[in-house]
């Protein structure tokens, strides 16, 4: 991993905001408009007037208003940086399918040259979204959203170091997100503490979890700021970008699965569909949403999927796991044809139901749920004709692909929960003296 740095984090000042969690939000861009009209009522100090939501603005002027916004913020004290620099603990305490676990993360600036270069990713972005983080960029300078990265440390040398600084203090911050879920964040200035952090993680290799488009807009916004003769005053620049770190040898590293709709296909039929999938699929019926979540942690490590139609539940196990590399369209590896989601996309979508990746991309046969509850409901509600459970991806699975410089299928991961913007922030400190200088 590249050079990691202390930096005085930006954060909100409870004797003015009250309660964080009423300021905090989820990532911008699991942000729509019922969610963000319902963070612009719980505080006037909510973060996402200045971060937005996943739908960029129609008016170009509202960036430079939201870094005006940012401005006051910090004038009138309802931001406030640490006085002196450190890491930050971030952990978060959750339930996931009746297991309590604790995720650890640590805070910190990631160089964003040398190695901070070779960030490892497993999504494809989208101009879109790029453009819109880009303008935000540069209109507030500062990082709010973080990057979640993963690596790996069998001996936990990092987080233990960590955990032997916070161990009886209470945190610096807390907040619950709208799961629930409890997010807890501590500063370490302890230079002894966070050198033996930076010495822990110094050849670790990082991969990007969550945050791609930020990721890739940051690299932007430096080359943007060095072409025009900027250069950093200080690690908290446009050189670094604020990450949180988290070990998948951990145990609180947990993927969520993201069911599918397949729906308005033009002649869809349960039992055509049933009959062809039994060629290269074993097909067993389950008598309730129950059996089918027992059924995929039983199954867990086979391809198995559990496909929803009114007709009931069916349990789908591919028959012979090297069959994937010709079932599963594309030149790709093994190791990215034998992922489950590779394994439903080519196999079942586009093999049996003529759902191809462009179709999956303009998703015009194809929607997307968060739970299986809600692609069960879709189904018994006929937006739906046929719902697909699945398990989750392995965190090392995903690590592999992207050690092949392969990207992952569409909607692969959901790293839950999903760390909050607002716990902390990162402002730049930028000297553009001499490219005024330059310019003139």
């Amino acid at each position: 991993m590249a050079d990691l740095y202390a930096f005085s984090g930006l954060r909100f000042n409870p004797d003015v905001v009250g309660d964080l969690s009423q300021v905090v939000t989820q990532p911008y861009d699991r942000i729509g408009p019922d969610l963000m009209r319902a963070y612009l009522d719980r505080s006037p100090y909510n973060i996402v007037r200045i971060t937005g939501s996943k739908r960029p603005p129609g008016d170009e002027g509202d960036y430079r208003r939201r870094g005006e916004l940012l401005q006051r913020w910090i004038a009138d004290g309802v931001l406030v940086a640490d006085p002196e620099p450190g890491i930050y603990a971030y952990y978060q305490e959750y339930s996931f399918e009746g297991t309590t676990y604790t995720r650890k993360g640590i805070v910190a600036l990631l160089d964003l040259r040398g190695q901070g270069d070779r960030a490892k990713a497993h999504e494809r972005t989208l101009k879109g979204p790029k453009e819109d983080r880009l303008k935000l960029l540069r209109a507030t300078e500062a990082n709010f959203g973080h990057i979640f990265m993963l690596y790996r440390d069998a001996q936990c040398t990092a987080t233990e170091a960590v955990d032997r600084e916070i161990s009886g203090l209470a945190p610096d911050a807390e907040a619950r997100d709208d799961f629930g879920n409890r997010h807890l964040l501590w500063q370490i200035t302890s230079e002894e503490t966070v050198a033996r952090v930076q010495s822990a993680l110094a050849e670790m290799t990082p991969y990007i979890a969550d945050g791609h488009h930020r990721f890739e807009t940051a690299r932007l916004f430096m080359e943007e700021c060095l072409n025009r003769g900027w250069h950093p005053a200080g690690p908290e620049s446009f050189t670094s970008r604020m990450v949180t770190l988290v070990n998948v040898a951990e145990p609180g590293c947990v993927v969520r699965p993201t069911p599918r709709v397949v729906h308005s296909l033009p002649s869809f039929s349960p039992e055509m569909f049933l009959t062809q999938a039994e060629r290269d699929f074993e097909v067993l019926p389950l008598s309730s949403v129950e059996e089918a979540r027992c059924f995929l942690k039983e199954r867990a490590a086979e391809h198995a999927f559990v496909a929803y139609t009114r007709g009931g539940y069916f349990g789908l196990v591919l028959r012979d796991e090297a069959s994937a590399d010709k079932l599963v369209p594309g030149q790709h590896s093994s190791e990215w044809k034998r992922l489950d989601v590779a394994i439903l996309h080519g196999a079942i979508l586009e093999r049996l139901l003529g759902i191809d990746e462009d179709k999956l991309a303009r998703q015009t046969n194809v929607d997307y749920t968060e739970e299986s509850e809600g692609a069960i409901e879709a189904v018994n509600k006929g937006r739906g004709q046929v719902a697909f459970l699945l398990n989750p991806t392995p965190p090392e699975q995903v690590m592999a692909v992207a050690d092949r410089g392969e990207r992952m299928p569409q909607k692969s991961t959901d790293f839950y929960p999903k760390l909050l913007t607002g716990m902390v922030a990162m402002r730049m400190r930028i000297d553009k003296d001499s490219g005024n200088a330059q310019a003139s």
